[in-house]
């Protein structure tokens, strides 16, 4: 499982009248040669795009203008007038021409995509979707320099301290009266009824 990683950075494209100058000089090499180096236009496409079927069409049209040497090399004199020659000169020219156009289009397509690209890896637009690029991480799409959005928080009040409840005082125990006080109240007790008896003793004896 392939995970993700960094983009490979892109490459800036040549100029436009670089590329427009390229262009002519493939067009008119299978145009002059008529047709038997079209395919040097699909080897300049696949090494350029590096993709397999644009090697797949340079071997069918390379394999098409051997087919059509081979179909007029077959024709006794100078003269096309046999069923094979005119094939091989029909393969040859619509081999020629429909090489042409895919190879025009499919360059101007690969180039625009290429400077669209390096201007979203340049200034920070988002990439266009291409078939030509590799890997599975998305370009960083967020411009230079840029920072996120700060959303203020609400104001939170800070948290009011808790007062503790308050509990009803406990009521202290009775206290008890100490033991040395208690024999000392049983003995006056007792010497005051003692004191009363002598009293009412004399008396009665007075009587």
């Amino acid at each position: 499982m392939q995970g993700q990683g960094h983009a490979q950075p892109v490459q800036r494209p040549p100029h436009n009248a670089v590329l427009v100058l390229l262009r002519l000089v493939f067009v008119a090499t299978g145009v002059l040669s008529l047709g038997f180096l079209a395919w040097v236009m699909m080897l300049r496409l696949a090494v350029v795009t590096r993709r397999s079927a644009d090697y797949g069409l340079l071997v069918a049209v390379a394999a098409a203008d051997v087919l059509s040497l081979v179909l007029l090399g077959s024709e006794p004199g100078d003269d096309v007038h046999t069923t094979g020659g005119y094939l091989g000169i029909t393969l040859l020219f619509g081999a020629l021409l429909a090489t042409v156009v895919y190879y025009l289009v499919a360059d101007v397509r690969h180039f625009q995509r290429r400077r669209e690209a390096y201007a979203a890896q340049t200034y920070g637009y988002p990439p266009p979707v291409s078939p030509y690029t590799t890997g599975t991480a998305p370009l960083d799409t967020r411009p230079p320099h840029t920072q996120q959005p700060h959303t203020p928080s609400p104001h939170t009040p800070p948290p009011i301290p808790r007062q503790p409840a308050a509990h009803p005082p406990i009521p202290a125990p009775p206290q008890r009266p100490a033991p040395a006080r208690i024999e000392q109240v049983r003995a006056e007790l007792d010497e005051l009824s003692d004191y009363l008896r002598k009293h009412d003793g004399h008396h009665e004896s007075g009587r």
